[in-house]
């Protein structure tokens, strides 16, 4: 069985030694590559106030990116909508529709800042995700032209295609909105495909989705062995370390700078590489289709990160390869 069609999210990962500027023209460059490779789409996320990533305005990079590629599908991975007001995002999709008219993809979540000095510097609180359902009905109707302040350039256009990023019970409201549902297995597949069955399910039909449609998400490295796939994903998984004991995800080392591990870091490393699909081409093909069988995916995101560029796409191009 063939694997469904493959897509990209790229954080704009920051390397050890590397100013933030030019991770994100890293990431642009990447996208090019990317575009060449024949991916179907290309994300960028949100982050803020991280040391180890770039991406903190993931509408401005996706005009970046839109503006150097021009046929790959270029969106968001997403924007964390309690973060903003639903206006000002309708405004920035509608601007980024009006440039790449047919191209954009609209991924929203529903997370908040990390920390709570971040929520304090955006406004936000752990509460406001709570709205999410209320503020994508509201930035949709921009749009529509259904509010008293129009959404201009948003309103009149037709709304680019809209992604829900969810966990557990997001997977409902995702269907409730008639919505695309993108979701990552977390370690646990079962529980994964439960999930997505129940999106199935419940799913209402909207004008821009009038079938469920499913974004599994996973990180997946490719290598002539291995034990160098596994060296690609270290770097990332590493950073997720040192976020989980010290509260701060750093730039990616180098693999072969990544320290030996304590007992405590060797137990969350394990978990940050649980699930994370790797190996030759032969491996990987049969960890995704494995994936893709468990779950019905229609489609697959990955966010393999890694220190080296070049390693990095060496990786992605293989992948590539297997569909």
């Amino acid at each position: 069985m063939p694997l469904p069609p493959l897509s990209v999210l790229d954080r704009a990962s920051v390397r050890h030694g590397q100013d933030p500027a030019a991770a994100l023209r890293d990431t642009v460059r990447f996208a090019v590559d990317v575009e060449q490779l024949g991916y179907r789409r290309f994300w960028v996320a949100e982050h803020h106030g991280v040391p180890g990533i770039a991406g903190a305005a993931p509408t401005v990079l996706a005009a970046a990116v839109g503006a150097a590629t021009s046929t790959i599908r270029v969106g968001t991975g997403g924007v964390m909508l309690p973060n903003h007001r639903p206006l000002v995002v309708a405004e920035q999709f509608g601007t980024l529709e009006s440039l790449h008219p047919g191209r954009v993809d609209m991924g929203l979540g529903r997370s908040v800042g990390f920390t709570g000095a971040v929520r304090t510097a955006l406004g936000a609180d752990k509460t406001d995700a709570g709205r999410f359902g209320d503020d994508v009905r509201d930035l949709l109707g921009y749009f529509d032209g259904d509010h008293r302040v129009r959404g201009l350039p948003a309103e009149g256009l037709r709304p680019p295609p809209l992604f829900v990023l969810a966990t557990g019970s997001g997977a409902g409201l995702a269907a409730e909105l008639g919505a695309a549902l993108v979701i990552a297995p977390l370690g646990d597949v079962d529980r994964l495909a439960d999930h997505i069955r129940h999106y199935r399910e419940t799913f209402r039909p909207s004008a821009q989705w009038p079938a469920p449609h499913v974004i599994v998400s996973t990180a997946a490295a490719v290598a002539d062995s291995r034990e160098q796939a596994r060296e690609l994903l270290l770097p990332e998984a590493w950073a997720m370390v040192r976020s989980r004991i010290d509260g701060v995800f750093p730039p990616l080392l180098p693999p072969g700078r990544v320290p030996t591990p304590g007992e405590r870091e060797r137990r969350y490393l394990d978990d940050a590489l649980r699930g994370q699909i790797h190996g030759t081409e032969s491996d990987v093909a049969r960890g995704l289709t494995e994936l893709v069988d468990h779950t019905g995916a229609d489609e697959l995101l990955i966010t393999m990160s890694t220190h080296d560029r070049a390693d990095m796409l060496d990786s992605y191009s293989r992948l590539a390869d297997l569909t």
